[in-house]
């Protein structure tokens, strides 16, 4: 499955604006390639980091049948404490590669033209966890179809920065590209010809079900280490233990803000949802949650233009708030909205306003950061706030939608 295609599938049934998704690769620039950075997170804690390989042998892979098991990466992020080897990269160097050559042409970046390797985290690999965090709130997090889960690093980091346990989760055969311990890449299954609704629609329910399912193996993996059991992997020191399951939370961008929705509704031990701009797929479309759950909204993206928000705004009877993000598009909610406008000042034939729209990076990237932050401090740790009571002038860009 493409990167870039999740856009095609979101625009056709999420109805976004239309765009130019499909852009041809412009010529490198002269001189170095580009290279780009990550916001710092803002939390009080340093960021520590892990990957780690996971393997299902209870059930046969969803997505290629001849293989009896189902595998994954993960990345755990959390508060640090001293010590770790150096900032992890924001890919893998195999997957760094691929997304060069495959996933970066298709937004009119040409191969070679960004040194995507050389991108790094704020997060020390290997980094002990940080004793004086106590016990940390879980959050899962996937980003959107076809996404790898680096996509959403900007947005993990700052909830680590907070004192969270974030597991981001890689779908294999799915994601662009999925690099495994001793120089494996896996590459996602290919497209069919034909991308008509009905069979994107398939596709994506077939992936929502995967999703599922995957999630709920990796927090039975969670449960594992919270219990003090190892899980796939050498584990920074203190992560045995440090995870606390009576504080669950789901997040997604696109169909990973669906499947947060859905995992929400199925599985009791998760408390809290946001969604990340995702149409909703499956049941929990007109079913909708119970529980507390905040949806981020591109500008163009309203309860009138997605009857999956419709539906799913009226089945649900919990907590509920709808933000929406003046200027932003899709890929606003993914590590393209500071990426890609860094790109664009050297490369501007790159169409930055079809992915990430026209709102001020930096002020998408806090905004985001805040709502999300204080949607899971209240929910998961109790923490009074009044972000949601009404407009903030410190975000301009965000308006609650009744």
């Amino acid at each position: 499955m493409s990167f870039v295609a999740t856009f095609v599938k979101a625009a056709a049934l999420a109805v976004l604006a239309p765009a130019v998704f499909l852009t041809p690769a412009g010529a490198a620039p002269a001189g170095p390639a580009i290279e780009v950075s990550l916001p710092a997170p803002g939390g009080p804690y340093p960021v520590g980091t892990v990957a780690l390989r996971l393997v299902d042998r209870s059930r046969p892979d969803p997505l290629v049948a001849a293989k009896p098991y189902r595998e994954l990466m993960v990345s755990l992020w959390y508060p640090a404490g001293v010590g770790g080897g150096p900032p992890a990269p924001h890919m893998a160097p195999l997957a760094a590669a691929d997304w060069d050559r495959h996933s970066a042409p298709p937004m009119g970046i040409a191969k070679g033209a960004v040194r995507w390797a050389a991108t790094r985290t704020h997060a020390r690999a290997g980094a002990p966890v940080e004793s004086r965090a106590g016990k940390l709130p879980v959050v899962l997090f996937a980003s959107g179809d076809g996404g790898p889960r680096t996509l959403g690093t900007s947005l993990v980091e700052d909830l680590a920065s907070r004192g969270y346990l974030v597991v981001a989760v890689d779908h294999t055969y799915e994601a662009d590209q999925v690099e495994f311990p001793g120089g494996r890449l896996v590459r996602a299954l290919p497209l069919p010809s034909k991308l008509t609704p009905r069979v994107i629609a398939k596709l994506l329910a077939r992936h929502s079900r995967a999703r599922l399912a995957d999630m709920r193996y990796v927090l039975d993996r969670v449960a594992a280490l919270a219990h003090g059991r190892p899980i796939g992997g050498v584990l920074p020191e203190g992560m045995r233990g440090a995870p606390d399951l009576s504080r669950v939370g789901a997040l997604g961008q696109s169909l990973g803000g669906s499947v947060a929705a859905q995992l929400a509704r199925d599985d009791a031990r998760v408390d809290a949802g946001v969604n990340l701009d995702g149409a909703y797929v499956g049941p929990v479309a007109t079913r909708g949650v119970t529980k507390p759950f905040l949806q981020l909204a591109a500008e163009t993206h309203t309860r009138d233009s997605e009857p999956s928000w419709k539906s799913f705004w009226r089945a649900s009877t919990g907590w509920k708030r709808e933000l929406r993000f003046t200027g932003a598009a899709h890929g606003s909610f993914t590590d393209l909205q500071p990426l890609l406008p860094q790109i664009a000042a050297k490369l501007p034939t790159v169409p930055v306003a079809d992915y990430v729209g026209t709102i001020d990076p930096g002020r998408s990237v806090a905004a985001q950061r805040a709502y999300v932050g204080a949607f899971f401090d209240l929910h998961l740790r109790g923490k009074p706030t009044r972000l949601f009571e009404g407009p903030d002038t410190r975000f301009p860009d965000v308006s609650l939608i009744p």
